[in-house]
């Protein structure tokens, strides 16, 4: 019965002016719920962040972030109404990441989403966490429609797409291995840098010089990309130096594999933009923050006449607008409405 009803409302709701989507997102370290009106406009974006729990790990655990969320969630969500000056029965959809993540995080979000839309009899929407980054390009940049070439990077993934509109994306190359923030992650561990280490990599760079080839890019010629092999020469090399009792050049180390992760990304996706006759490339994704491939894309883009957007940081990383905007934008479009047995998944495709 639920599912009908809800159907009947979604035909409602796609004609009415002004329709406003509570997000709930959960699938790593962020609880994060948002209320985003139109697709585009944020009232509110909370984000309750576990980096500094994890941050004692070295790294994300699984069941100590689902612990959290479920103690997070719940002031998350009254926080997000206040601070949108909304209530929760004025809310007319609720989205959440159903996958891909952790798959116990993921469950806390779910959970949660598919309680509050059964009592409050709202349509419960589903969303990709991996296509729900780009939409932080549409928040940012209001005026931005599909199609264009994606470029997703991530702790979780690293793709590039073509978004054909505003719920269709297809694959067009993506890593084999590690994921690019992945293989930040574990550099900086090996170096002493310590988690998260994305923005401590990209800092430290910035005083050091690109003067250490660690491989060859043997995928060059294809849109896929691999950072196992990357990752695993500058741990041999620091493990080399140790053993020699010399000193490690943190900067340099940094410096020189920034330069090889991010070049040839930037590399894929102009070429992806010229082979499928895109002027407009999107970036998304946690990666996205990076200082030196923003740097890198821009330059590309003024070259090459495409036109590059990114979000700003705090659109980057693991936020529920970016899936509220999706939400609404799947609503709009007749996808993913869900019933209240919906399953969080850890692994989804693009």
């Amino acid at each position: 019965m639920y599912i009908e009803q809800m159907q009947k409302v979604c035909e409602q709701l796609r004609t009415k002016k002004d329709v406003l989507i509570l997000g709930i997102e959960s699938s790593c370290d962020e609880t994060s719920i948002a209320v985003v009106k139109n697709g585009r406009e944020v009232l509110s974006n909370t984000v309750s962040t576990q980096i500094d729990i994890h941050t004692r790990f070295g790294g994300v655990v699984p069941e100590v972030a689902s612990r959290n969320h479920i103690e997070a969630i719940n002031n998350v969500l009254n926080t997000s109404l206040i601070e949108a000056g909304v209530h929760l029965s004025q809310i007319d959809a609720i989205a959440v990441t159903y996958g891909a993540g952790l798959i116990g995080a993921l469950m806390v979000g779910v959970s949660f989403a598919k309680s509050l839309a059964f009592a409050c009899q709202k349509p419960l929407i589903a969303v990709n966490h991996i296509k729900g980054h780009m939409s932080a390009n549409y928040i940012e940049h209001k005026d931005l429609q599909p199609p264009f070439i994606g470029l997703i990077v991530s702790g979780g993934h690293t793709a590039i797409v073509e978004v054909k509109n505003y719920v269709e994306q297809e694959l067009i190359g993506s890593t084999l291995d590690d994921a690019i923030g992945e293989a930040y992650d574990k550099v900086a561990r090996v170096i002493g840098l310590g988690y998260p280490g994305g923005p401590k990599v990209d800092k430290c760079a910035k005083e050091g010089k690109n003067n250490i080839k660690f491989v060859k890019d043997a995928l060059k010629n294809s849109f896929d990309c691999s950072f196992s092999g990357l990752k695993t020469a500058v741990i041999n090399y620091v493990n080399t130096l140790n053993q020699k009792g010399k000193e490690i050049p943190v900067n340099d180390i940094c410096a020189s594999f920034q330069t090889q992760a991010v070049d040839g990304l930037v590399e894929r996706a102009i070429r992806a933009c010229k082979k499928f006759g895109h002027k407009k490339l999107c970036v998304a994704g946690g990666v996205s923050a990076n200082s030196y491939l923003r740097e890198k894309l821009f330059e590309r883009g003024k070259q090459e006449k495409i036109e590059v957007y990114v979000p700003s940081l705090k659109l980057c990383t693991d936020n529920a607008a970016m899936i509220a905007s999706l939400g609404y934008f799947n609503l709009m479009n007749g996808v993913g409405l869900s019933d209240v047995d919906l399953d969080a998944v850890s692994n989804i495709e693009i």
